[in-house]
């Protein structure tokens, strides 16, 4: 099932596409003129939008990529002349260019373990170093005078209107398709939780780089279009000033809602084009103000302010609650292949600086086994856990996934060799519905979509059952903010068996459910690894709820391991009752189940 259009939208297109067509004979030449800019600088800024409001990367850079499609029409018109042959070479090459730049923009913002804010770093170099380049060109680029009075397309102010106009209609359209897609959906999980999005085998990096890459294409057609409409070209077209501006015209018309954006740029800059010649200063300072004044007041931005205020006492639209169906078991091929042995511990060491968290580690684990991991706080659980699904974690020693060494790899391949992790402490997507949450966890298995969302998540029997056994199947439209604790780690257990993994790292996965809950979840384990010979890992502190479901017990105590055998060798032992200091730590040997 994938959702209807909104009908408000529908009016407003309408709407737009009458004034568009009407413009011309409504407005004078200065207003249509300032349009056709405006209307093409809105353009970029839906990219920005795009990138800060819905994938929160903020970027200054945007600017850049519309200068790269402006000179690439100011250079080729200029040396080799205007023609339909030269100007589609032009607007491809200068498209190629700016592609290209973004790849190696997002090649340095988005490695595996960059921050955000290294990225917006990244952008604020960008347009620097393009205007750097544009003013050492010479007489080829024109330096700081630029390029004008080049030969271009002629055609009537009016024609050009239309096209640039028609161009922001398709481009708005396109992004409010984009944002409620399934893509658009996994962008939003990228920026709410990018960490979970590693550990659900999703190449963030590169999902982050390829919309970097795709809008900077746009940006280059908006940049091509103004220089061939002015035929003229500045370095101020690609420079840091402009980037700057908009980010302000986004977080002014209120990012993450594509309408604001372009509501803003065209308010903004048409309204500098008649005020700011007869006041040139005290208009920029009332941007300013009115900028320090929104991101305080309203942080969101103008239009959600408004449509907030005008759907005050009306009831708040519900988002559909979806469906859930059962998924057909996905064949275990290439490095998802399930191998002799499941799991490798060989001489695993963790140090942070003269620190050892961990100490000559090893141990194996085979599928169908269902090992548990106990110890006291400290003694190094999560640290190793972290170390079997994140080869770059280990200080040194060997770790195997079904006969493959990890090596250095980073989550989401390790991802792929067949592992599924979840978390100690409930790990979601906040902004995102339980379903939405669902179906992000499938997109390595179940390709997304890029121009349509679906309601229809198909989940693996297990994770179905933890689903309907923790009534999470009723609350498919809540969002996962308002979830309790222990509903989030049913969630992301079950998340985690979406992924079909064939080896499961559990950390503490019934903390908050009640009794009943951590029984179900206990059965389903036990049948995980009976039935469908999963290798099943578990850090837990209900020692009783480890005696019921472990086959083997590995006891960790400050790094290292003190004893590894049956639950009946643990139960006994006097050196894990010593380590919990007193034998009612431990369950009674007459209540152990062996």
């Amino acid at each position: 099932m994938v959702r209807r259009p909104n009908r408000q939208y529908a009016a407003l297109l309408a709407a737009a596409i009458a004034l568009l067509v009407a413009a011309p004979w409504l407005l004078p030449q200065f207003a249509q003129n300032t349009l056709v800019r405006s209307c093409l600088y809105a353009v970029v800024a839906i990219t920005v939008d795009l990138l800060w409001g819905y994938a929160g990367i903020l970027t200054f850079g945007q600017a850049t990529f519309f200068g790269i499609g402006a000179y690439s029409a100011g250079l080729v018109f200029t040396h080799a002349g205007f023609s339909a042959g030269t100007a589609l070479l032009a607007l491809l090459g200068g498209m190629a260019a700016s592609m290209a730049v973004a790849a190696l923009v997002g090649w340095l913002s988005f490695y595996p373990g960059a921050t955000p804010l290294y990225a917006s770093v990244v952008s604020l170099v960008l347009p620097i170093v393009a205007t750097q380049i544009i003013f050492s060109g010479g007489n080829f680029t024109g330096s700081s005078s630029g390029l004008s009075g080049f030969e271009s397309i002629d055609i009537e102010t009016s024609t050009w209107l239309w096209l640039s106009g028609g161009l922001l209609l398709l481009t708005t359209l396109a992004a409010l398709r984009f944002v409620r897609s399934d893509v658009g959906r996994l962008i939003g999980a990228v920026r709410e939780n990018e960490a979970r999005c590693d550990y659900l085998g999703l190449n963030t990096s590169r999902l982050k780089t390829l919309l970097l890459v795709g809008l900077s294409g746009v940006c280059a057609l908006a940049g091509f279009l103004y220089a061939a409409y002015g035929m003229v070209v500045a370095p101020e077209m690609a420079g840091f000033q402009f980037g700057t501006e908009l980010v302000i015209w986004v977080a002014l018309g209120g990012r993450g809602t594509v309408l604001g954006p372009v509501f803003g740029t065209l308010f903004i800059d048409l309204g500098s084009a008649y005020l700011s010649g007869d006041l040139p200063f005290v208009w920029k300072l009332v941007l300013g103000v009115a900028f320090v004044f929104v991101i305080v007041v309203m942080p969101k931005g103008l239009l959600p302010a408004l449509v907030g205020r005008l759907r005050r006492g009306r009831d708040a639209p519900t988002a559909p609650a979806g469906q859930l169906v059962g998924a057909e078991p996905q064949p275990l091929v290439g490095l998802a292949s399930r191998g002799q042995l499941a799991l490798h511990v060989h001489a695993v060491a963790k140090h942070f600086g003269s620190l050892a968290v961990l100490r000559n580690v090893s141990f194996d684990a085979h599928h169908g086994e269902l090992l548990s991991l106990v110890g006291p706080n400290g003694a190094g659980k999560t640290t190793l856990m972290r170390c079997i699904s994140d080869g770059r974690e280990r200080s040194s020693g060997t770790i195997t996934l079904n006969d493959h060494d990890i090596g250095r790899l980073p989550p989401f391949e390790c991802v792929r060799l067949g592992i599924g992790r979840k978390f100690q402490t409930a790990n979601v997507f906040d902004g995102l519905t339980v379903l939405d949450a669902l179906a992000v966890a499938r997109t390595r298995l179940d390709r997304p979509r890029l121009w349509q969302r679906s309601d229809r998540v198909a989940l693996p029997a297990a994770a179905m059952a933890i689903v309907q056994t923790t009534g999470l199947d009723r609350l498919l439209a809540t969002p996962c903010r308002v979830l309790s604790h222990g509903q989030k780690q049913a969630l992301e257990l079950a998340m985690v068996l979406a992924l079909e993994p064939n080896i499961l790292l559990l950390d503490e996965p019934t903390a908050g459910l009640s009794k009943p809950e951590r029984t179900q979840i206990g059965d389903t384990l036990v049948r995980l690894a009976a039935e469908h010979q999963m290798c099943v890992v578990l850090i837990e502190h209900d020692l009783d709820f480890v005696c019921e479901i472990s086959s083997r017990v590995i006891v960790l105590h400050q790094g290292e391991i003190v004893l590894d055998g049956s639950v009946d060798e643990v139960v006994h032992s006097t050196l894990v009752r010593d380590i919990y200091a007193g034998a009612a730590a431990l369950p009674h040997a007459a209540e152990s189940p062996a």
